[in-house]
């Protein structure tokens, strides 16, 4: 069944495509040649940590932002072309932090919004499809960081939009809050919109999105389903320890069931293809070592760990 959403979403027409995009500071290459397409109709995952370039090429896919080289196309439209209030018609926007007047209320934002565009749904029916509904004439002050992230959410899709950015939409926000917001995104893509979501949370990723491109220093190092990128590890398990004495690295990379290795600030991460072979293997060696287990943890492999192993590092949540 998954093969053949895939398959749908291959023939539907670009949403987005940009190629050989750059975008350059004084002191930092942001975005450094990136070619990236979205379909319409899938939710695009652009993943990475703080200074990955993530914020800027979104920013650059909404026009606030100029390149230096490259080409950016929205909606079979490209910026500049004497059609940039028509198109900015199409796509709704909720940016990494969305600063609202505290003293109107809900419905007054959300008016305010979508007094903005030319056509869209009425202001009561934004405010039902956010879930705000019993805080519509609450004020914005007054809402909890959820409430306000939903309320962002609906100023973005005031104008009923093709495409929707959304820039790190639940960082902040508590587990049943995120979940909420979710089930928005979720709605809005059943309904045929088309999304590009920037997150640093793996498991939103592998729940809103159909592919992801993970970035790291401006460039996209990685492309695919989340289970195309999971499945490029070669592993099912990772396995975690740490111990008191000291392993050969070499050894650990020779045991049976073992795909790769990574030492951690505490121990060590095993990549492993066959949990039940690899797992009494390491036990053996870290007694033939004389060194105790102090620690031991297992789990699937998730995009997280393909992050780590692109790039030998966390992906930071702040």
């Amino acid at each position: 069944m998954m093969n053949n959403l895939h398959s749908t979403i291959n023939q539907q027409p670009l949403a987005l495509r940009c190629l050989g995009l750059v975008k350059r500071y004084p002191d930092v290459t942001a975005v450094d040649g990136i070619d990236l397409e979205v379909r319409t109709g899938e939710c695009f995952g652009l993943l990475g940590p703080n200074g990955a370039g993530k914020t800027t090429t979104v920013e650059i896919f909404e026009g606030l932002t100029k390149p230096d080289g490259g080409t950016v196309e929205v909606l079979g439209e490209s910026w500049g072309k004497g059609r940039d209030r028509e198109l900015r018609n199409r796509f709704g926007v909720q940016l990494q932090e969305t600063q609202l007047a505290e003293k109107l209320t809900v419905r007054e934002t959300v008016s305010l919004f979508r007094s903005f565009y030319k056509r869209g749904r009425g202001v009561d029916e934004i405010i039902s499809l956010v879930e705000l509904d019993e805080k519509r004439d609450a004020r914005v002050g007054k809402l909890s960081g959820g409430q306000k992230q939903r309320l962002a959410i609906a100023c973005a899709m005031a104008g009923e939009p093709e495409l929707l950015f959304l820039d790190e939409p639940t960082t902040g926000l508590d587990p049943q809050a995120r979940l909420k917001l979710w089930d928005i995104v979720e709605q809005f893509r059943a309904g045929g919109g088309s999304i590009v979501l920037t997150t640093h949370y793996m498991e939103e990723a592998a729940r809103l999105c159909d592919r992801v491109g993970v970035m790291d220093h401006g460039r996209v190092i990685a492309l695919g389903t989340p289970a195309e990128l999971i499945a490029s590890l070669g592993a099912d398990q990772i396995v975690e320890f740490s111990i008191k004495g000291e392993v050969e690295e070499q050894r650990l990379e020779n045991l049976p069931g073992v795909r790769g290795v990574r030492q951690m600030k505490e121990g060590y991460a095993l990549t492993v293809s066959d949990i039940a072979v690899a797992l009494p293997a390491l036990l053996a060696e870290i007694e033939r070592a004389r060194a105790e287990l102090t620690t031991l943890t297992t789990h699937q492999a998730t995009l997280e760990d393909v992050f780590v192993s692109l790039t030998g590092r966390m992906l930071r949540d702040a």
